[in-house]
């Protein structure tokens, strides 16, 4: 066989119609964007050694630390020996997390060949403390190898990369658990209707997420995987939570058609979890190679400088809560204990509702009552003075009418008072506001669902006081007081982007005599400082329709916080 030199560790029997090599011999090009192109549209997807040669071209461009260790340095460890141990004699490291090695078309020898090279990586790289995915990838590469050594190479220029920005694999607990909560993140912006069956169905959505890199390094088929592997050689980390993304699109699909319209009944997270991987391990029936990746690239707007912003924000949280380390599956959860949670407005399963729209991170928090006015009274100063403090805090009204809105405010209240005596808008893009009742409806910072209205920037945000006459009618040229950069979030802050309006960031604002959510052509809501006569209306921020009557009376308020769940 033509492929001898690069298949010693494959059983040709498994490859189907991959082991008849066909179409390019060679690959002469320099230029990235053709080069993303061919890996996209599966140029050398036909001839396995072609494919082999690829590979090895992209990782050793790889940039890598000053010293990484080469084939020579696996040989003069390794050795020549003619006789290996059973690999269940060589058990893998403990950061991969007992995740076992997936075969891919490997002979049943080449188990111990990648079990032996993981274990001399491990020897290697005493600083990767928590590598979950590296089976699958030195399984890929093992079956693209000319031997054991050559593999060891080209792992650990993965492993090595330095290039700035860029990761290929995540190496330690945090960047993992940090991943797995930007994907969910990710999830509810980019395919909101998959999100929302997970939550209807999953007792815990995040425990769930924790499989995202699961599904595509271990779940999917060889066919798929392989060209999965094409591309993310070329194009990196990203290209993993685009694949995800478009699983999970796959599977809602799945169920869809299997439930025939029915609702989905919740059940144990575990279920969901082992549901999923059985879709993914038979895709193969019903999705094609071409069609996944056509799914996952057709996801507009998703960008690394996105990923990486979600993952620094993320990772900052986990760090203030001392999670750095593998902790003994002591699981992140979505925090809601329907036994003990009280409110006078919403039920736990729409608390469970809420929950899910929040950023990921803070489903590590439990919901905390900060402010009732059945307990607290009708006071603005009251208010104040028990939401200050917290950040993020959840705003629940409820209208003698019997509809329910609010909003999630990702900024501390006290910050009002950096406008002075002005009223000032303040907070970030990750503030939303919602209805439960009549119907439940969410509606985001308008830049999420109309990214053209902003472009990527660290422009110097603009001032401007307002004027008595919009303090006395709809506030719309309300002052956007000067924030150094540190007191932002990194994600979605308004001074990250050049919007086209000011606006489309009027997130909230507050002063003695009343609060505001939501600006530009009008105000989302408007309560006055008795908390007791409020508006709700349409804005520019979050292009949405009224929340409820545009003239109401407030039956009921209250304000959550979230207390962190793991520091008990």
């Amino acid at each position: 066989m033509a492929e001898e030199e690069y298949g010693s560790f494959v059983d040709w029997n498994q490859m189907g119609d991959l082991a008849k090599s066909s179409g390019p011999t060679k690959v002469d090009c320099k230029d990235l964007k053709e080069f993303k192109k061919m890996a996209r549209l599966g140029y050398w997807a036909k001839n396995h050694k072609l494919r082999a040669q690829v590979y090895e071209q992209l990782i050793k461009t790889i940039p890598c630390r000053t010293v990484t260790p080469d084939a020579e340095v696996y040989r003069d460890i390794m050795g020549n020996a003619g006789t290996k141990k059973p690999s269940s004699n060589i058990p893998l490291p403990e950061f991969v997390d007992g995740n076992a090695l997936p075969l891919y078309c490997l002979k049943a020898e080449a188990v111990t060949s990648a079990h032996q090279i993981i274990n001399c990586v491990a020897g290697q790289f005493p600083d990767i403390s928590h590598c979950p995915s590296l089976p699958a990838i030195t399984s890929m590469l093992l079956h693209f190898s000319k031997d054991e050594a050559q593999c060891f190479e080209l792992v650990s220029r993965i492993l090595a990369c330095n290039e700035p920005g860029k990761r290929l694999l995540d190496q330690t607990f945090l960047a993992f658990e940090s991943s797995c909560m930007t994907f969910g993140d990710l999830a509810i912006k980019y395919c909101p209707a998959s999100h929302k069956l997970i939550v209807a169905t999953a007792q815990d959505a995040l425990e769930v997420y924790t499989d995202w890199q699961r599904w595509v390094l271990f779940d999917l088929p060889f066919s798929h995987m392989v060209r999965v592997l094409d591309v993310y050689l070329v194009e990196g980390y990203k290209v993993l939570f685009r694949m995800a993304i478009a699983l999970l699109k796959f599977y809602r699909k799945h169920k869809a058609e299997a439930q025939g319209g029915e609702g989905s009944q919740p059940q144990d997270s575990g279920k969901v979890r082992s549901d999923i991987q059985a879709f993914i391990k038979g895709i193969a029936s019903t999705v094609t190679p071409e069609k996944l990746l056509e799914k996952a690239f057709s996801i507009r707007m998703l960008s690394r400088k996105e990923i990486t912003l979600l993952q620094l924000t993320n990772e900052k949280s986990l760090q203030q809560k001392g999670i750095t380390v593998k902790q003994k599956r002591r699981n992140v959860q979505l925090a809601l204990n329907p036994d003990t949670f009280s409110s006078e407005i919403v039920s736990a399963k729409e608390m469970r509702d809420i929950w899910s729209w929040i950023p990921e991170r803070f489903a590590l928090c439990q919901p905390q009552l900060l402010f009732t006015t059945s307990n607290h009274g009708c006071s603005l100063n009251r208010f104040y003075q028990h939401c200050e403090g917290y950040e993020p805090t959840l705003l629940l009204i409820r209208t003698t009418d019997g509809d329910v809105c609010g909003a999630f405010l990702s900024t501390d209240w006290q910050e009002r008072k950096r406008g002075g005596n002005k009223l000032s808008f303040f907070g970030t893009g990750e503030c939303f506001v919602f209805r439960m009742k009549p119907e439940m409806e969410h509606f985001e910072w308008v830049v999420i669902r109309h990214p053209e209205l902003a472009s990527s920037s660290n422009t110097q945000s603009q001032e401007e006081p307002a004027s008595s006459e919009d303090q006395n009618s709809e506030y719309n040229g309300l002052q956007q007081p000067e924030k150094p950069a540190g007191d932002l979030s990194p994600f979605l802050s308004a001074r990250h982007f050049n919007l086209t309006s000011k606006n489309t960031s009027m997130f909230m604002a507050g002063n003695f005599d009343s609060i505001i959510v939501g600006g530009g052509d009008g105000n989302a809501l408007y309560i006055d400082s008795e908390l007791n006569h409020g508006r709700a209306g349409r804005c520019a921020t979050f292009d949405n329709p009224p929340l409820c009557a545009e003239s109401f009376q407030v039956a009921l308020l209250e304000t959550w916080g979230f207390q962190d769940a793991m520091a008990s």
